[in-house]
């Protein structure tokens, strides 16, 4: 069911596993990506109808959400499930508005320098529809948006067959975004980044989505910016002795649930709490609703692999940088300064990952397949922009000429370098 390592060739194998897990795309899904998101650059709203009508089976006679209808479908929730979005839409909030730039500047002997914060003036945000609908995904990546200061989000979520998900439409309610369309898959993150007659092109596109949703937006990327590649979903858990094996194999399995894809991985010093997860784990599927998935995927990329050290286990966890890394060891804590690659770390046996997923604050969009090593967690400051600030007076322009001719002379940018020495001539410059 699961691989249970002892050695270092076992090690490396697992791990060259994992690398090659998100490697290599179907050929055939990258060109019929690449046909919708030229069809609807080329069409507009006509692609997106015809697409609409094609994969999603509903003809619409408009695309954008009234607002009157978002509160319709909203109010068809219970107080229970409202009042939970609420409270995760306040801690989400609570938590980005910690991650706030602002602009700043300093001078130094006639060099005034700065940098200029800047909030994206539009943005799109892609969330899945249907029965598959996630209304935590509409809080991480909306929220976010709005303490940056973002000016315009407009919120693209398919429909299947006309399925307006209730629980989708209380999170936008709370939000209080109000452009929002019926557009899902390739088609959508097309709309978003070109502009239709009826969806304006926006500047960044952010959300999760299936791999053509994922193809569509790396294609794009460039004509607008995008959060990053996401790929399938991760755990990895390390544990010593003082760990609860059902603690562990729940978590695992927390993942497993996701898709055949989703790697879960244990790391323990102890051998008996090891033998004691393979129990659980084959205890709690039984029970598991998606136990055929969570299976696949524990076959397929999951592992307990046994270590001598806890320093070796945060070894093997900075190679493979999961995106999500849960700490159950006596002292969490001390193994911190030691992670260097990680979307999102959780200490201790009352920190479990769906805790991060739902209200604990920090964003649940996170870096996947080893992109911790370079990527961070969706955050306020992927929706601002940065611009610097230069100003020289006289004496300072005077002080640091002669370098900036030498420098563009080396480089051959001649140019360059007479805008510089034509003011040496005349500091009040010529008209």
């Amino acid at each position: 069911m699961i691989r249970f390592i002892k050695t270092e060739e076992g090690i490396r194998r697992f791990l060259s596993l994992l690398r090659k897990r998100a490697e290599g795309v179907d050929e055939e899904k990258t060109k019929a990506v690449e046909e919708i998101l030229r069809k609807v650059k080329k069409r507009g709203d006509k692609a997106l109808l015809y697409y609409t009508k094609k994969l999603d089976g509903i003809e619409l006679k408009r695309f954008r959400l009234l607002p009157s209808e978002i509160k319709k479908q909203a109010r068809k929730v219970s107080q229970e499930v409202y009042s939970a979005l609420r409270l995760a839409a306040e801690r989400i909030r609570q938590y980005h508005q910690h991650q706030i730039e602002r602009s700043w500047k300093y001078t130094e002997r006639g060099v005034t320098l700065g940098q200029l914060i800047r909030p994206l003036n539009r943005v799109g945000v892609y969330v899945p529809g249907g029965k598959a609908s996630y209304p935590s995904t509409v809080l991480m990546n909306v929220i976010p948006a709005q303490v940056a200061g973002v000016k315009e989000i407009a919120l693209c979520v398919p429909t299947p067959k006309g399925e307006v998900n209730p629980a989708l439409m209380a999170a936008i309610e709370i939000v209080g975004v109000k452009e929002v369309y019926r557009v899902g898959g390739a088609q959508a993150i097309a709309a978003l980044a070109y502009g239709t007659e009826s969806i304006p092109k926006v500047d960044k596109i952010v959300g999760p989505g299936n791999i053509y949703v994922a193809l569509a937006k790396k294609m794009v990327f460039g004509t607008v910016d995008i959060d990053m590649f996401a790929g399938p979903s991760e755990v990895l858990v390390i544990g010593d002795n003082s760990a609860r094996a059902d603690l562990v194999a729940a978590d695992l399995l927390s993942q497993a649930e996701h898709d055949e894809l989703a790697s879960s991985v244990f790391i323990t010093t102890s051998e008996i709490l090891a033998i004691e997860v393979i129990r659980e784990l084959k205890r709690q599927l039984r029970l598991l609703p998606k136990r055929q998935i969570a299976e696949a995927s524990l076959r397929n990329y999951g592992a307990i692999i046994l270590v001598k050290t806890l320093r070796k286990a945060v070894e093997i966890a900075n190679s493979i940088a999961p995106e999500h890394l849960e700490i159950m060891t006596r002292d969490p804590e001390a193994l911190v300064k030691d992670i260097e690659n990680a979307g999102a770390v959780f200490l201790g046996q009352w920190s479990p990952e769906p805790m991060g997923d739902y209200v604990a604050g920090p964003n649940h969009t996170l870096p996947t397949s080893g992109t911790a090593r370079f990527f961070s967690p969706l955050g306020v400051y992927d929706f601002i922009k940065r611009t610097s600030v230069i100003m020289l007076s006289e004496t300072a322009f005077r002080r640091l000429a002669p370098s900036v001719i030498v420098l563009s002379e080396t480089e051959g940018l001649d140019a360059h370098g007479k805008t510089v020495s034509i003011r040496l001539g005349d500091s009040k410059g010529r008209r």
